[in-house]
Formats: C-alpha cells, sequence, structure tokens
C-alpha cells in the first residue's frame, strides 16, 4: 500500500521559510518521479515543484521558482519541499504526490 506522509506546516510570517517533508512506502521511492502540489479550499489543485528519479531533472511552478526547492533523499525515502521567502498568497494545503497518489497533505498558512 503506497503511503505518503507530508509534515511541517504551519503558520509563518511573510518573508519567512518552512520545510515540508513526505515520508513515503509501499513502492520502490528512488525509482519514482516525486511532485509536491498545493490547493487551497474551493480552487483547483496547483502544481509545484517536480524531482525525477535520481534527481537528475527539476521543474518549478512560475509562481514558486527562486524561492522553493525540492530535494530528495532516497536512503530515508523523503522527499522535502524548503520553501522561503513565503507570501500570503502561498497559503495552501501541501501535498507530495507520485504520478498516481497524494498524501492526506500538510497546511500552510503566510500571514501576520
Amino acid at each position: 500500500e503506497v503511503q505518503l506522509v507530508e509534515s511541517g506546516g504551519g503558520l509563518v510570517q511573510p518573508g519567512g521559510s518552512l520545510r515540508l517533508s513526505c515520508a513515503a512506502s509501499g513502492f520502490t521511492f528512488g525509482n519514482a518521479d516525486m511532485n509536491w502540489v498545493r490547493q487551497v479550499p474551493g480552487k483547483g489543485p496547483e502544481w509545484v515543484a517536480f524531482i525525477a528519479s535520481g534527481a537528475e531533472l527539476i521543474y518549478y511552478g512560475d509562481s514558486v521558482r527562486d524561492r522553493f526547492a525540492i530535494s530528495r533523499d532516497d536512503a530515508t525515502n523523503t522527499l522535502y519541499l524548503q520553501m522561503n521567502s513565503l507570501k500570503p498568497a502561498d497559503t495552501a494545503v501541501y501535498y507530495c504526490a507520485t504520478d498516481c497518489d497524494w498524501g492526506q497533505g500538510t497546511q500552510v498558512t503566510v500571514s501576520s
């Protein structure tokens, strides 16, 4: 059974930073391309970042490029998202996702 468990969300002031983690199990993490996706209630999901198996390819959405960094640790089956210079517009539930499965999400709120 695929399990993706996000953590690290919370309340942060504008300009602050957070690091999200996603613990993966139930599949061969090292062979999987991984994504971060975010969603605001009532709106469609927004793709945030992608990292290929082996981390040879990394892509970011336009709204987060140069502020967020995706990474992975295949030794511990963990996906990360370092978020810097956070803005109120980054407020959302953040999900890690494979091609087929999503986690339960972690709430990020950026507010003063």
